[in-house]
């Protein structure tokens, strides 16, 4: 074992002086010989040839100076030309560089470096092709800030461009491609395991459970999972009863004046439901003004503002509660000029609600209302608008002669819907030219009115 290692140290120090040697001669003879080369090259500009015929001159040169020069020239040799025979592709470029005055290392490292980029392109890893703008090489690979790839990461052109294309960077550019970007939006999920599904038919005690995680968790996940489930129990009538006897209602009307719209749409979803039994009503009454004025005020035409209309329109179905929203008329026809299409509807259904008890007669034609009303009577509607408001109309109508307002048309603005339904004479001509509607519904309901006048 001593000899062994004795002569793996000879071999490695020979080897290292080898090394050593090459160093030496590559910084002192090897220069020389390089500018010798460079220097012939510039003397042989006038020739046009390239590529071949220089290789032949440089060889010539580099045999006049040493032998041992020649014989690793020699080797050379035959590897440049098996490289041109091979890829001609390589060619072309070792001709514009031996054109270009690189020397015969210099050419030896080009055909190496293309050999190279041939080899890995065919194993499928080529260079990148970027798009060149300018002094500047987009790499379209990478992902352009909020976007989904697109050249917006600028590199340098020229050659380190391609060898950072297809050496490390190549790899951090792909980490980065397929990063996801960061969401700024708040995300309502939650690791809470709710004990049931959102459209199960519950028992009372397991209502009672949901009822309890309502009013103890403060988790809008939660909260929201837990109104849904009630809200669905809430549309079968047992259901109604039981949720009222286990004290639900004000667990439930509590979430109204939470600030999250997603959680009061909730609220007033499983309210609308239960409000159906009439003595839920009597519970839910207490709340009614306060539904009434956070829909006025929410966003128009918003989920919260349609939920809110149809637990008011739920209310009022009866004489019973209509009182309470009086002070809301101006409210409801402001919004019935302004909203959607939805929301138009689901305000006429409210307003018609309160003109079927003559009792409300007074209060709501005296209420003050946009002029602009009066376009809801223009053919171009469709006829679920029109229908809705020529029952308004007819039913005001109807109302004003069975409570002798006639005759007290002085008490009434110009700006209230008395003046503007029935002393206008506007209404009247808006109704008597959708005598001639396409919609035969629409003309058979015109006709009525108008007999009624």
């Amino acid at each position: 074992m001593g000899r062994t290692r004795e002569a793996g140290c000879v071999a490695a120090g020979v080897v290292i002086g080898a090394g050593a040697c090459y160093c030496v001669y590559k910084l002192t003879w090897g220069r020389d010989e390089n500018e010798k080369i460079l220097d012939e090259d510039e003397e042989s500009t006038d020739t046009s040839e390239t590529g071949v015929e220089t290789v032949k001159g440089a060889k010539a040169n580099v045999g006049a100076g040493s032998g041992a020069k020649l014989h690793s020239d020699s080797k050379v040799k035959p590897e440049v030309s098996l490289g041109l025979e091979n890829c001609p592709g390589v060619k072309e470029k070792v001709h514009s560089g031996s054109h270009s005055g690189g020397g015969l290392e210099a050419k030896a490292k080009a055909l190496f470096n293309m050999l190279k980029e041939q080899a890995s392109a065919k194993a499928g890893k080529g260079v990148r092709v970027g798009i060149i703008s300018g002094n500047r090489t987009l790499a379209p690979s990478l992902p352009c800030p909020g976007g989904r790839g697109g050249g917006c990461h600028p590199t340098r052109s020229g050659s380190r461009a391609g060898g950072r294309a297809s050496g490390k960077s190549k790899g951090k550019a792909r980490s980065k491609s397929t990063r996801a970007p960061a969401t700024t939006w708040p995300v309502r999920r939650g690791k809470f395991n709710f004990p049931y599904k959102i459209d199960d038919i519950l028992s009372a005690p397991d209502l009672q459970k949901v009822l309890n995680i309502l009013e103890r968790t403060n988790d809008p996940f939660i909260q929201e999972v837990a109104l849904v489930t009630l809200g669905n129990n809430a549309a079968y009538s047992f259901n109604q009863n039981a949720i009222r006897e286990l004290g639900g209602v004000p667990i439930i009307a509590k979430l109204i004046k939470t600030k999250d719209p997603i959680i009061r749409e909730k609220t007033y979803n499983a309210l609308n439901n239960l409000s159906v039994n009439a003595e839920n009503q009597g519970k839910i009454k207490t709340y009614i003004s306060q539904v009434c004025d956070d829909t006025m005020v929410c966003r128009l035409d918003s989920a919260v503002q349609m939920a809110g209309l149809r637990l008011l329109t739920n209310m009022t179905v009866t004489n019973h509660y209509q009182h309470l929203l009086s002070y809301s008329f101006p409210d409801f026809f402001a919004l019935l000029f302004l909203g959607n299409h939805f929301t138009k509807i689901q305000i006429m259904k409210l307003i018609i609600n309160f003109t079927e008890n003559p009792a409300m007669t007074r209060e709501l034609v005296s209420c003050k209302v946009p002029s602009e009303l009066i376009s809801l009577f223009n053919k171009e509607w469709d006829r679920e608008i029109l229908l809705n408001i020529l029952t308004l109309f007819e039913n005001i109508n109807d109302n004003i002669k069975s409570e002798g307002l006639a005759s007290s048309r002085k008490e009434f603005s110009r700006s209230s819907l008395f003046f503007l339904f029935k002393e206008s004479g506007v209404c009247v001509k808006k109704i008597k030219a959708l005598a001639n509607h396409n919609d035969l519904v629409v003309k058979v309901k015109v006709l009525k009115v108008l007999t009624k006048l």
